[in-house]
């Protein structure tokens, strides 16, 4: 059990406020805690799920124009050498393939011409072979040039002549694409060497390219609940239940005795706990507050005496007790918790006379004669102290 005075006082004076409050909390918590688990998040993911490409590619042929190693007439497709005399020009096809069935493809081959030494161009020429805006067909557009080799190789031998001593000459293809399909759009480019000796040519390599997009789609992802929130949000429930229960349980404390308690705990300190006799001191000063009796005692340098019995707080300084009782006035505190009704004698107490109770009976003030029965004159005979408890 929880021993708090001021935990205590504030039960007593706000019990209920504290009650509904926690119990709002704790349905609240559970109600979050169910809701967190019933509404997941939700995120949207982007998956790749495939992948479509824009591919160009050149093929090349040749008809042989006179029989020797090949008979005239045969087309000689995308062969690894072609011999000027059999096949003087050579057919460029370029192939370009789009995702989409309609869209715009621009073909361009060209031959270009650069002379080097050790390396660096020093000079190029370019002539354009093909230009052209292919249709799109099924999602293929293709185009045609050929070229006299025969031609380039007579060009290569003049600009070798007259570079003799000064640097090389090469040819190369340069093969280029432009496409928008309204979904993708981009350009494709490559080259090769193409290679001439005296009797054949080939191309060093083939020409194509191509542009890869990967195909998405979006999904929506249920997150799982947050273990921390969760387990938090339920905590948070659990310990608010409790606490409203524990609150409950004290709803009785009486605020009078909370306050009291919370006193004795902050002047524990000046409080000695014993017995105090009823005819102690000449004079009794009842104080409104143990707050009161603290402060006399600090200021006199005495004590607090509790006697728990009395119900008593009491400073006895110079023949003058000083005192605090929820009980009411000093004689009222002789005997704790004493029922005189049915009751033929008391320890040390004789009857209470018709008198007695006739006045008490109108509100007047009862005296201690009254109480224990005594004559004027008489001292009262009063069991349970005796001159060495003062």
């Amino acid at each position: 059990m929880i021993d708090s005075p001021r935990l205590d006082l504030l039960i007593a004076k706000h019990g209920r406020t504290l009650v509904f409050a926690l119990v709002a909390v704790g349905v609240l918590s559970f109600a979050a805690t169910g809701w967190v688990l019933a509404t997941p998040e939700t995120t949207t993911t982007t998956e790749a799920v495939g992948e479509e490409g824009v591919t160009s590619d050149v093929s090349t042929s040749a008809v042989v124009v006179e029989d020797g190693l090949w008979e005239e007439g045969t087309r000689l497709e995308d062969s690894a050498v072609y011999m000027y005399d059999a096949t003087p020009e050579l057919t460029f096809e370029p192939r370009t393939t789009v995702p989409g069935d309609e869209g715009e493809v621009t073909h361009e081959l060209e031959v270009e011409y650069e002379a080097s030494r050790d390396g660096r161009v020093f000079w190029n020429d370019t002539d354009t072979v093909l230009e052209e805006d292919a249709s799109v067909e099924d999602g293929v557009a293709r185009s045609e040039a050929t070229v006299d080799v025969a031609e380039v190789r007579n060009r290569t031998g003049e600009l070798e002549s007259r570079l003799d001593g000064v640097g090389s000459v090469d040819v190369s293809l340069a093969f280029s694409v432009s496409y928008d399909d309204g979904t993708y759009s981009g350009d494709l480019t490559d080259s090769t060497a193409l290679e001439l000796t005296g009797d054949a040519y080939w191309l060093e390599e083939s020409l194509s390219d191509d542009d890869t997009y990967p195909q998405t789609v979006e999904r929506e992802v249920t997150e799982s609940p947050n273990p921390l929130v969760v387990g938090g949000l339920s905590l948070l429930g659990t310990l608010a239940l409790a606490g409203a229960a524990f609150v409950n349980s004290r709803s009785s404390i009486d605020v009078e005795r909370a306050r009291r308690a919370v006193h004795e705990r902050r002047y524990d300190e000046w409080i000695s706990r014993g017995s105090i006799p009823m005819w102690i001191g000449d004079h009794h000063v009842s104080l409104d507050t143990l707050e009161d009796v603290v402060d006399v005692a600090i200021d006199t340098n005495e004590r607090v005496v509790h006697d728990r019995q009395r119900g008593l707080f009491a400073v006895v300084t110079d023949g003058v007790v000083y005192y605090y009782s929820d009980r009411g006035r000093w004689e009222e505190t002789a005997w704790p918790d004493m029922t005189l009704e049915g009751a033929g004698t008391s320890a040390g107490a004789g009857d209470v006379d018709a008198e007695s109770d006739a006045n008490r009976s109108a509100g007047g003030e009862q005296t201690l004669e009254d109480r224990f029965g005594t004559d004027d004159g008489d001292e009262p005979e009063i069991h349970g102290f005796s001159a060495d408890d003062e």
